[in-house]
Formats: structure tokens, C-alpha cells, sequence
């Protein structure tokens, strides 16, 4: 199973001896997981530094270099320049899909958000049948914004009337920026090892964002991690803690439903990103294949990984 190791201790030294990432404190091991099992490794820390050869290392296997800023949203990433076989083909074709391509893709990636939005309502004991009614009507492109209009009315039911989603904001805030900076470091790495640019979106396309796609693929998963931040505080959690960290890097291995039988989150961003290219490659929306939503009970085993605050 692929790992997400984060760095958040001041001072730390990474590098790479045979086959292994070591973190080293004041020149002595602090730690040291295998590389061939490092999906994502996302530095928070002050003073970190890290050799060449780690870089490289991770690069050759696909895994993902992150640096976050103090609101622990990714500002900087080191990604493989090769990551499929078939590259140049599926870069070229992901260059040239029409816009009317891109905006039928659209709009099953807002309909999958939707009905994900409504499942983490059902799981929370709100209401989903409203989302579920804005998912029926989404149309290519979602001229009508039914994705803003859903997040309204899923962020007063899910976290309060009061709650306001600020990226520069602490508390929840904090804890979904740092949830979600683990799924889009999940959702890069699906996209290169799929053989697409992760900067050419379908919908985003911001010239300063250089995950653009990731950003697109990662919108169906977000739900997850807003409800893991649910039971987080539920459970006494109002900040980034180590403890809140390794929740939220728990979930690339949480199970989800699939067509063909139980997946994880993890290899389910990668088959839906392996689908997005031959949807590139085809000029096929239909091609696309995005997770389906969880029910309440498969939700339940978040609760395995929002461990109890000490009072």
C-alpha cells in the first residue's frame, strides 16, 4: 500500500540509502520508510532539507515532492517528467480535446462532487435530497453553477450556519487545507502515472496553478475528507496536530465501493485517472470512470481514523 509521509518536525534532513527514505534529526536517524511504498512525501516543516538523490529517487518512482505553505496548502512540487510509457500520445491528445469534450467531462466530474456531497450529508444525518435534485440537472459545462449551489447548501448542513470556507482561515480551515493537500498529492500522482500533464485541466485553468487536473480529479473526493474533518472535531480535533495528520493520510487506504468490487481511495484516483486519458485519447466522455459514492455504512470507517483527543 502506497504512504503518505509528512515532515513536520523543524530541522529535518531527508535523503535516500539503498531502497529507503531516512529522516535524520542532529545527524541521527529519526526514521526511514521503504521508497517503493512513498506515494507523496509533503513537507511542512521549517529548516527541512533533502538530498538529490532523494529527488530522484522519488521521481523515478513516480512519487510526489511537496512543499506547503503555513495554511497547509501546497505551494511547490517536484514531479517525474516521465510517468507512462504511452506519454507523448496521451499528452498530445489531453492538448487537443475540444471544449466540448472538456465540458461533457465537467459535468460528470460536478455530478460525481454532488452526489458525493449528498452522501456525506446522509452519513451525517442531513439532508441529502436537495443535492441529489441540483445532481440530476447538472448539464455540460454546468452553465448553471449547480456546483456553487450545491456548496452552499452542503457547507451549512454538514459544519453549521456559522461556518465560512476560508483556505487562510485556522481551525476547520486548517484541517480541510491540509485533508485536501494530501488527496491532491494522491490525485497528481494518478494524473503523471497516467501519462497526462497535470497543469492542462478540463475546467481549471488558472496559468499560475500547476495542477490544474489534479484540482479537476480531486473534486469527487473532497467529500471525504470534509467528512473525516466532522468526526475529527466530533472526536475533540479543532487544529493540525500530528494526530489529525495521520488521519487524514489514512485516507488513500480507506476502502470505497466499486464496479468491480471493493477498492481504495487510492487505486480508485488512479482508474479514474487511467480513464480520463483513454477519454482524451477516444474524444469520449462516457469513457470516464469516476468512484461511486459511499453508502453511510462504508463512511463509518472513517471512524477508525479519528482518533480521540486528549481533554
Amino acid at each position: 500500500m502506497q504512504r503518505i509521509v509528512d515532515i513536520a518536525t523543524d530541522g529535518s534532513h531527508l535523503s535516500a540509502h539503498r531502497g529507503f527514505l531516512l529522516v535524520n534529526q542532529n545527524r541521527e536517524e529519526v526514521g526511514r520508510v521503504p521508497l517503493d511504498d512513498v506515494a507523496a512525501v509533503i513537507v511542512h516543516a521549517h529548516g527541512t532539507t533533502w538530498t538529490t538523490n532523494l529527488a530522484v529517487a522519488l521521481a523515478a518512482r513516480g512519487a510526489v515532492l511537496l512543499l506547503c505553505g503555513s495554511n497547509h496548502t501546497p505551494v511547490a512540487l517536484c514531479l517525474p517528467i516521465a510517468g507512462h510509457h504511452a506519454q507523448n500520445g496521451r499528452m498530445r491528445a489531453q492538448w487537443e480535446a475540444g471544449r466540448p469534450l472538456a465540458k461533457q467531462l465537467w459535468r460528470q466530474v460536478v455530478t460525481a462532487k454532488i452526489r458525493w456531497q449528498a452522501a456525506a450529508l446522509d452519513a451525517a444525518g442531513g439532508r441529502a435530497e436537495p443535492l441529489l435534485f441540483l445532481a440530476r440537472r447538472v448539464r455540460s459545462g454546468d452553465p448553471d453553477n449547480l456546483e456553487a449551489q450545491a456548496a452552499r447548501r452542503y457547507w451549512t448542513e454538514l459544519m453549521g450556519a456559522g461556518f465560512r470556507r476560508d483556505r487562510a482561515a485556522d481551525g476547520a480551515n486548517a484541517m480541510l487545507n491540509y485533508g485536501y493537500t494530501v488527496m491532491r498529492a494522491a490525485c497528481a500522482r494518478a494524473v503523471v502515472a497516467a501519462g497526462l500533464h497535470p497543469s492542462i485541466g478540463i475546467h481549471h485553468a488558472n496559468r499560475g496553478n500547476p495542477l490544474a487536473l489534479a484540482d479537476d480529479l480531486i473534486e469527487p473526493f473532497r467529500p471525504l475528507v470534509d467528512t473525516l474533518t466532522v468526526r475529527l472535531r466530533a472526536a475533540g480535533h479543532e487544529s493540525v496536530t500530528p494526530e489529525t495528520k495521520r488521519a487524514y493520510a489514512g485516507l488513500i487506504a480507506l476502502d470505497l465501493p466499486g464496479d468491480d468490487g471493493t477498492t481504495t481511495v487510492w487505486l480508485a484516483a488512479e482508474r479514474a485517472a487511467q480513464s480520463l486519458a483513454r477519454s482524451f485519447q477516444s474524444g469520449r466522455a462516457a469513457d470516464l470512470v469516476l468512484p461511486r459514492p459511499p453508502s453511510a455504512l462504508e463512511l463509518a470507517g472513517l471512524d477508525a481514523l479519528a482518533p480521540v483527543a486528549a481533554r
